[in-house]
This record gives structure tokens, sequence and C-alpha cells, in this order.
């Protein structure tokens, strides 16, 4: 009895796998191809990090890990997410590095417009609006930047406000943005907002606060790669802007 016909083995390579003959290395053409190559072009990057706001009655807290990564790499560990806008006003950002350098630029350029215009800072609340102006003009091509901005309003009170990639926003209690996000939120709705609880709620000194966000970047860290580092926190009163950092696991 004749033994079946061997099947010509095939040779898999980057321009496709060889059939129907005989293969040998010399089939593969090493870059030149008859075979249709794809190009990509991808404009954004997702740079990782997590941007936290808490308002309180008299106060607002920014905080952000300092972890600079892109894909598996870790580019910088001591990049500030955190921009301060005016002396009572913080903008938090998590994304693309570029698109949020360059949202930077744009926003500080409207507030020295509107400094020389109106001979004052812009409130907070003018701020929020503004923000969301920016972002909207962009909507076609948008900012790959994902923000939350904090600051005291025009009565004194502590100001959190959340946004999407194309400028919808709220002002909220709390809001977090960036890779880190659904590890903070649950936690800080439970521990700040007082969600899905029965005993007495109260407001929160910005000192318990604070520890909070410590505790709640900690257990982020643990479980996304893209938040460590170190913490850079800023405290916002009606007297102004303070900053603090706390160390968070570096690998």
């Amino acid at each position: 009895m004749t033994p079946p016909a061997l099947q010509p083995p095939m040779i898999h390579n980057s321009e496709g796998p060889i059939f129907n003959k005989a293969a040998t290395a010399d089939d593969i053409d090493h870059g030149v191809t008859k075979n249709p190559y794809e190009h990509r072009f991808d404009p954004y990057d997702f740079n990782g990090g997590t941007t936290v706001a808490v308002s309180g009655s008299d106060y607002a807290v920014v905080a952000a890990d300092t972890r600079l990564s892109s894909g598996y790499e870790i580019l910088s560990r001591n990049v500030s997410k955190l921009h301060e806008l005016t002396q009572h006003c913080v903008l938090g950002s998590a994304g693309c590095k570029t698109d949020v350098d360059q949202l930077r630029s744009v926003l500080d350029i409207n507030m020295k417009v509107y400094q020389h215009n109106h001979r004052k800072p812009m409130a907070t609340t003018s701020a929020a609006q503004m923000l969301g102006n920016t972002l909207y003009s962009r909507r076609f091509f948008p900012y790959y930047a994902f923000n939350v901005l904090g600051g005291i309003d025009s009565e004194g009170k502590g100001a959190v406000y959340s946004y999407d990639a194309i400028g919808s926003f709220e002002r909220t209690t709390l809001t977090a943005t960036g890779s880190g996000q659904s590890y903070i939120i649950p936690l800080l709705d439970n521990v700040i907002a007082h969600k899905n609880r029965m005993d007495e709620n109260r407001d929160l000194p910005v000192e318990e606060v604070v520890e909070i966000i410590k505790d709640a970047f900690v257990t982020a860290g643990e479980r996304d790669i893209y938040t460590g580092d170190s913490l850079e926190i800023k405290v916002i009163t009606k007297e102004g802007i303070r900053t603090t950092s706390y160390n968070l696991k570096a690998d």
C-alpha cells in the first residue's frame, strides 16, 4: 500500500505563512514582501497615574501619585500631576502627558488674559467652566486628559469638579480619575461620602481626609502598576495652598 503524501511544511513569518510548496529558508523575504504592510499611528499614549479630589466645608484636597509610565515601563518616578491655576484652585490630570502639558498651557494663558482684563484672579467656579469649555472645544480630537478640579468658591466652601474627556462636568463631593479610579472611588464613597452606611454621618476634618487619601493610594498601588512611587497632596483653604508628600511603593 502506498503511504499518503506528506503535507509540505509551512514557515510562519511576519509576511504570513508560506503554503502549497516545499518551504525553505530562502522563501522568507526578510522585509521585501509582496504582501501588504499594516502601518499604524496612535497620537495618544496613556501614561498612567491616579488623581483624587475631595471637598469639605471650608477646604478642598487634591492629590495624585508621581509615577509616569508607558506600557510596562516606568519613565519617571517624580512627575507632578497637579497644577496650581490660582492661589485657591488646583487642577489634577491623568492621561497622556503631552496632552496634559498642552492643556495646562492653554489654561494658564487664559488665566493670564483674565487677570489682565479684570485685575483679579479667576474664581474657582469660573475656572471650572473655563476648563469645561476648553475640553469641549477639542471634542473632535480630544485632549487625552482626565481631570479633576478642586478649590475654594466665593463663599469660602470647598468645591470639587469632575470631568470627562470632552468637557462634561459636575460639582461633586469627591472624585477620582486615572488608572486607579476603580479602586479608590468605592473606598471614598463609603468612608467619606458615607454611602450605604447606617452609622452617623459627620463632617470630617481635613487632617482625617488626608490620612484616608493616603490609605486609598496605598491600596490602589497594590493593585495598579501605574500608581506608585510618591503621593503629592495639596490642601486648599482660604489662606492658600499647602503641599505635602507621602512615599508609596516603588515597584
